[in-house]
Formats: structure tokens, sequence, C-alpha cells
């Protein structure tokens, strides 16, 4: 009974289950099937009606360009950027090989689809999805022509559903040669150039069927981005994206390996281009690629788009900087074509406006802009690796003593290249203004390679972190070099209170609405320096252009400050002089200019036989013409920074005999409290150590020095309230004579206070008659001067062997005339060169001792006799003159 139920109702539940059967499954999706080819009919349907209504709409209205206004910084027009440079060709005159590039490039898929490669926009909708933007385009090139025809350049939904519908249209309505001959002829190539026939021209002066396999793949490689790939902007990414355009082609096999690499391989030269007539074409191309990056335009919407483009540009400035870089004589002549190259900028640093810049000296004709083209900046890389960063230390100041001197830290020994090198202690101000460079090396190595790479980064120097690590950077030996942009950069903060600027050309761009689609917001200041540090980096590089300074050249008529920068060839097994850049960098209170000079590609050939002094004269010569008119303003001293002391003036340093010191004196500085620090070093020392302080305002004497000896000396100033030392004054050298033994020779009855040369009774020195000795004659123990038999040293009858007497020159021992040593108004003694025994060495030849005794003497004979003696002996030596008289 109790299974019966169970059994029941378990049939009961099966009788309620619906089987789906097989054929209700193909029912199903046969339905779903022809629901969706209907939608799909439908939607190509739709698609197909509106691309034919928006092509019927618009044949003879096409989206026909408008030129852009560009303006200066005072809002007057300057020119009209839009200038169509375009010429059509036929599908027969289009080399094989070009639609082969453009389609391996573009739209691999061409010969295939209907206007629209599904497998293009599956794949780009997924990397979309993963970037979470719309960045991949997926367009073929059938889209890419109804974009360029009919639309904008928005990424949206809607836009690239018309842009699909004009694609089909197309395809229905022309065939595949015709579509790839309009697109070829109206794509975008940069440099105004719009289709392959005017592109061929810009760029190498061809017509399509003389251009080789090399020259259609760089073609072929700038739609994608015209201001970045074109070759005479950027060559080297031009470089690198025709490399991909081969690669394409060979994995298509329209080209072999050989060809490809063959094509890879050659390098651009921008000689090959026509000239461009644009007024201000530095300038114009610099705006526009800012443009591009501010407000996301194409350069071809910025040129035709009916833009106005408010900028900073300073005709003035502008034009003297074009006259000027026109002019042959600011530059070096080359031997060949290939001239000597230059690049200037201009900013003001109170906001950031560039006045003007100047890509080249031919930017017409070729439009290479080397204002952003990097270069090793050499000794003009100091400031930034090594002084601002010193100085911002706290521990370091213009006055402050830095070793100029030939040492190598492991393998690297920098060298200095002036006329008189390693100087030995030397200010900091000393330093920058000749450009010594084993002084700078040694700064970098006291502070640390670290302290001056963090420096250069605040700076906007984004250094190899790895490869640029090591003192080279103090001479700015860099891996990747810097732009003159860099510098203006970094110079500008320098100039603006140690403050950061972020130099622009674009104020604001309005569409053809009026309504402004951007507008420059200046992004707040950093404080990247002490406003000390500023100053004082001001001030020391001020002294680069005053007399004996490396800057001379670029002196105005206004306060200026700057730092020259040259570099050496760098050519491997070649040995010269001549270098590869120059440059000067430099700032008033309210511009910054920065110069570059030097040859595109550097060879043994192709080098600067001059040095900065060029290029410092170049920023002398616009800036005082650009800036003519303007006030003159001075650099301003930040609040509260206490100025240290004035230099010591008239610094005199001379050894005194009578007292065997060097008297130090100079004039006294004004200033309440001033002390003054002597600063001694001996010939054989590597360095200045303090000798001595002293409050007396006028000299002081220096008792410490040893006979024989050369000593360097210089003096300081200190301020004890504000702490803050002068620079050290001029630099003298005082070399003391080294004591002479003075010759012996008979004595004669006269001088003195007994016969004799200064002894107590006749004779010289002795006790007896006699000189020195013990009996007559002189130091010796028998008649005769030092001898033990007549005659002196006991060789022959007189003194020393030479002639009678003493000392071989004239009778009489240690005195200057027969007799006594002390005699007023004689002559200097003869003979020996060491001090002898009694004889009065104290005084220099010549000096007169009015006392009548032997000065400076110890009166006492020496058991050898006095005369003839050349090394110290008791009372007869080589020792120091002493004050108390013999």
């Amino acid at each position: 009974m109790a299974d019966g139920p169970r059994t029941k109702k378990s049939r009961v539940t099966k009788k309620g289950k619906k089987k789906f059967s097989g054929r209700k499954a193909l029912v199903w999706l046969f339905f779903t099937a022809a629901i969706a080819v209907i939608c799909g009919i439908i939607g190509y349907l739709l698609i197909i009606l509106n691309g034919e209504r928006i092509l019927a709409d618009n044949q003879d209205k096409f989206d026909l360009p408008e030129a852009t206004t560009l303006y200066d910084s005072g809002g007057h027009e300057v020119t009209k950027l839009y200038v169509q440079n375009r010429e059509n060709v036929e599908f027969a005159q289009i080399p094989p090989l070009m639609r082969d590039a453009f389609i391996a490039t573009e739209d691999r898929r061409f010969e295939e689809h209907s206007g629209i490669d599904l497998w293009s926009i599956g794949r780009a909708i997924v990397k979309d999805v993963v970037s979470r933007s719309t960045a991949e385009g997926g367009s073929t090139i059938t889209q890419q022509l109804a974009k360029n025809l009919f639309l904008n350049q928005d990424k949206t939904f809607f836009r690239k559903a018309t842009e699909a519908s004009i694609a089909v249209a197309l395809e229905h309505k022309k065939t595949k040669d015709e579509i790839l001959t309009m697109y070829l002829n109206r794509i975008y190539f940069g440099k105004t150039a719009y289709g392959v026939k005017a592109a061929a021209k810009v760029y190498f002066n061809k017509p399509l069927d003389e251009l080789e396999l090399w020259q259609i793949a760089t073609l072929a490689a700038i739609p994608k981005a015209p201001s970045t790939y074109n070759p005479i902007s950027n060559p080297e990414n031009s470089k690198q994206r025709r490399a991909v355009v081969l690669q394409l082609m060979y994995d298509q096999k329209y080209i072999t390996k050989e060809q490809m690499d063959q094509a890879k391989a050659v390098d651009y030269n921008p000689d090959l281009s026509s000239p461009n007539t644009q007024q201000y074409p530095a300038f114009v191309d610099y705006v526009i690629n800012e443009a591009e990056s501010r407000t996301g335009l194409s350069e071809e919407q910025l040129r035709s788009g009916g833009y106005k483009i408010f900028t900073t540009l300073n005709t003035k400035a502008q034009s003297v900087m074009e006259k000027e870089f026109a002019d042959d004589k600011n530059f070096e002549k080359s031997v060949d074509d290939q001239q000597v190259q230059g690049a200037m900028i201009i900013v003001d640093h109170r906001d950031g406006n560039i006045q003007g810049l100047v890509g080249g000296r031919d930017y017409v004709k070729k439009g290479l802009n080397r204002v952003l083209v990097p270069r090793q900046p050499g000794s003009g890389f100091k400031p930034v690796t090594v002084y601002g960063p010193a100085i911002d230390s706290g521990d370091w100041f213009p006055w402050s003593i830095v070793q100029d001197e030939l040492k190598c830290y492991g393998s690297y020994c920098p060298r200095d290249s002036n006329a008189v090198k390693y100087l030995g202690p030397i200010t900091i101000r000393q330093s920058i203004k000749e450009s010594r460079n084993a002084s700078a090396v040694w700064l970098l190595n006291e502070i640390g390679v670290n302290t001056g790479l963090k420096f250069a980064e605040k700076l906007g120097f984004h250094l190899d972190d790895k490869k640029d690590r090591n003192l080279s950077i103090a001479l700015g030996g860099l891996t990747r070099g810097v732009t003159p942009l860099q510098m203006a950069t970094a110079f500008s903060a320098f100039a603006n209170d140690g403050k950061s600027v972020d130099p622009h050309s674009v104020l604001s761009v309005i569409d053809t609405n009026g309504e402004t689609i951007y507008k420059y917001n200046p992004p707040t200041p950093k404080q990247l320096m002490k406003p000390e540090t500023a100053y004082y980096m001001t001030d020391i590089m001020e002294g680069v252009l005053e007399r004996g300074g490396t800057g001379t050249q670029a002196r105005i008529d206004r306060p200026v400050a700057g730092k020259t920068g040259t570099t050496q060839h760098g050519i491997p097994g070649y040995t010269s002089s001549y270098n590869r850049d120059a440059w000067f960098s430099g700032y008033t209170a309210e511009w910054t200019g920065v110069v570059w000079m030097g040859y595109d590609k550097t060879d043994k050939k192709h080098l600067l036989k001059k040095s900065s002094s060029q290029s410092a004269a170049m920023f002398g010569k616009v800036m005082e013409e650009a800036m003519k008119g303007m006030p003159v303003e001075n650099f301003k001293i930040p609040k509260g920074l206490e100025e240290p002391p004035a230099s010591i003036s008239n610094f005199s340093a001379v050894y005194d005999a009578q007292s065997a010191s060097v008297k130090l004196a100079w004039d006294p500085v004004q200033g309440e409290g001033m002390t003054y620090r002597v600063y001694r070093k001996e010939e054989s020392e590597q360095k200045f150590t303090r000798l001595m302080d002293s409050m007396v305002s006028t000299g002081v004497d220096d008792m410490s020095v040893a006979p024989g000896l050369k000593y360097d000396y210089y003096v300081t100033a200190y301020n004890p309230k504000t702490q803050l030392e002068s620079a050290p004054s001029a630099q003298l050298t005082v070399e003391v004579p080294a004591e002479q033994l003075t010759p012996v020779v008979p004595g004669v009855p006269g001088d003195g206070t007994a016969p004799g040369n200064g002894g107590q009774t006749p004779g010289n020195g002795g006790q007896t008659p006699g000189n020195g000795g013990q009996t007559p004659g002189n130091g010796g123990q028998t008649p005769g001067d030092g001898g033990q038999t007549p005659g002196n040293d006991g060789q022959t009858p007189g003194d020393g062997g030479q002639t009678p007497g003493d000392g071989g020159q004239t009778p009489g021992d240690g005195g200057q005339t027969p007799g006594s040593s002390g005699d007023p108004g004689n002559t200097p003694p003869a003979g020996d060169t060491a001090p002898s025994d009694g004889g009065g060495q104290g005084l220099l030849p010549g000096i007169v001792d009015p006392s009548g005794n032997g000065s400076n003497g110890t009166g006492g004979g020496s058991d050898q006799g006095g005369g003839g003696n050349k090394t110290p002996q008791d009372g007869g030596g080589q020792q120091p003159a002493n004050p108390n008289g013999g």
C-alpha cells in the first residue's frame, strides 16, 4: 500500500513534463536566422540608402577647406595657414609598387571587402574595449576616403556608422582602382602636400615614376600621423615607421627580404626637399604641433578648418632672428655644400610666452626644427648639474673655493682647455666665468653625482639613470643630449626667481562658430630652487660676460647673465681641437634666449673651428635689436638676502728682512665689526689653510715664514653678524730668501768693539787677535784663519787656500772690508753662501746695522772656524735670523 501512491505519483510527474524535440529546435533556429537575415538586409539597405543619399546630396558640395588664420601676441593677423598643394594623377600614373605599399600598410584586405572589413572592425572593437578608448580605427581605405571627403575626425559610433554607409555606397558607385586613385589623390601628407604626386615633389622633388622603394615606403608611412612621420620634421621617426611599412610589404609578399633590408638602411637627405614659402615657417609649424596636442585636432583640420589661432608670437623678435640667421657672416664657412646650422628660441620667462624661434638657416627649404633636436650641451650644462645644485645645498656660495687641479677620478681625467691651466684654489665665480673643467668636476665630486642628477631632473632634464650616473655630466657629456627648448626652459627658472616656467606658443583656438575650443591655462609655478640660489646663479653668470669671461660677445645694453657651452668632436681616433657643438644660453631680466650652432652630421670635414663665442655673438645681435625700445630692468635681489662683504682691494704682500716676516696690507672694507681672514699656502702644499683672523683693518705680519720657501696668500673680509665671507682677494706670491753664510777674512784692527770682526778682542769673533780663533788668525788654533798651520783651512797661506785672508775674496773675516763685520756703510760680504759665525748674517746684504755690531749673529766662534763654512755650525751656521743681534 505504501509503495503504490509513490509509483502513481511518479507516473503523474512524468506526464507533466514537456519534451523539446530536435524538430522544434530546428524550427526555432530557422526563424531566428530568417529574422537575422531580414534585419541584416534591412540594415544593409538602410546603410546603402543612407550612403547613397549622402553622396547624392554632396556631389557638388564637398567639404572644401577654409583657411585658418594665425594671430600674433597683439591680436594682429599674421598669416593664413592653409595652402593646398595638390596635383591629381590617374590610376595608370601610380607605380604598382606604390599601390602595393599603401594597401599593405592601410588595408591589406582592400581587394576583398565591399567597403567595410568586418574582421578589422571586430579586431578594433576588441582593442578599444581592452584599452577603454576609441583609439583603434579599423577603417578601410574606402572608409578613410569617405571620412576625408565628407566627415570630421570625431571617433563616435554615429560618425563611424555614417562613414561605413558612405564607404559601402562608394564601393557600389566606384571600382577599386577608382577608389584607390581618389584616396591617393586626397590624403594629406604634411607640409601642405595633398596627394602622392605633391608629396613626392615636397619630400623628394621627383615625379612618381622615378621614386625608389625606400621613398615609396617613406610616403606610405606618413598618413598615419603627418606631423610625426614626415621625414623633414622627424627623420628618425620617419625611418622607424618606414621600416614598419617595408616589413608589412615583405610579409605580404610584395618585396623580397633583400629589397626590404636595403630600403630600411637608407637615410633621408633633407636637401632633396622643395622650398616651403610659408611666412614664419618654423614658428607656424611649432604652433600647429602644440595645437594638435592641446586640442586633439589633426594638422589638416587645424590648417584648413577655418580656425582662429591666437599665439604668443613677437613679430619683431621673430623677424630679427630670421634676418640674422639668413646672414652668412654670422656663421663659419663650410668646406662644401653642408653648411653650419643653427637654432634659436626666445622665451619671456615672466609668463612662458615664446617670442619667436628659428629652426635652422634654411628652414624655409627643409623644415627640420633644430630647436627640438637634442645635441650635447658641453659646459653649458655646468649650471644645471654642478653650480646650481651646489649653491642650492646651502653649503656653497659664489665666493666659495673650489680646486682647479689636474686630477683623475678612476679612469676619468678631466682637463682644462684654458690657455692658463690648473690655477689651484679659485672661487666658483671664477670657475664658471672662465668655464674651467677641472674645478667643475671637482665640485660635482664633492656634492655627489646623485645631487646633480636630481637638480637636473627638477629643471626638466630626464637623464639616463644608469648611463648618465657619472662625473662627465659636469661637462655636459650626456647619453641623449638636450634640445635648445629644454635649455631655454631650465635657464628661465634661474631667471624667474627659481620658479618653473612653461614655454608655450598657443593662447587660444576659436572655431568658425566663434566658440573657444581651447584657451591656455598656465600651470601653477613650482619652486624648483631657492630664490637665493637663482640670484647667486644669476650673479656668477653675469661674470661670464665680463672681461676675461667666455661670453663677452653676448653683452648688450642691459644686464645679461648666461653660460657658453662647447663640445669636442668625439670622433674616435681623430685628434683635433675643433668642436661639434657651440651654445650660448642667457637671459635678461625679461627674456631667456638660447642659441645652438653646429653641423647636422658631424665628421672630420664638418667641425666647428671656432668655439661658443660665435653663438654668444648671435645672442647679442638678436637680443639687442629685438629688445630695442623696451625699458631696461635689473635683476632683482630676493628679499632678506644678505650680501657678502666686498672683496679686499689693494692687497700687498712683501717680505721684510729686518723683521724676518711677510708684511700683508690691504684697504679696509666698509662695515661694522668686520674681521679679516688670512689664507696661506706654502709651495709644496696642495690647499690653502686659514692662517689667522685679524681685527686690524689694514694689515698683519706673518712671522712664521722660513727662509728659502715660497708662499701664496689671499685675504677675505668676514662679517660675523651675517656669517658671510667675501670673495678672495687677488692671490700674491712671496719668496723668502735663503739665509747666506757670511764669508770670514783675517781680522784687521779698526772696526767693532775691539780689533777684529765682531769679536771682543782683536781679530774676528775670537777671544784673541785674529778672526774667531783662540790665537791670532781667523778661527784657528794657530796663526792663520781656520787652519792648523799658517793660512786658512791649513792649506796654504791665506784664507781658504785661495788668496791671503778669510773667505778667499778679500782680507778680513766676515766683514765687508778688512776689520769689522759691523761697520756702517760697508759693502756686501763675499765668499760663502751660508752664514758664518759672528758675521752679522741677520741683515740682507747692503743693509746697515747702526749699532756697529754683527746684527742677528751669535757672536761666538766655532771650533772649526767661522770662515768657509757652508753648513750650519754652532755660532756660524745657517739658522733663522735672530732679531736680538750678535
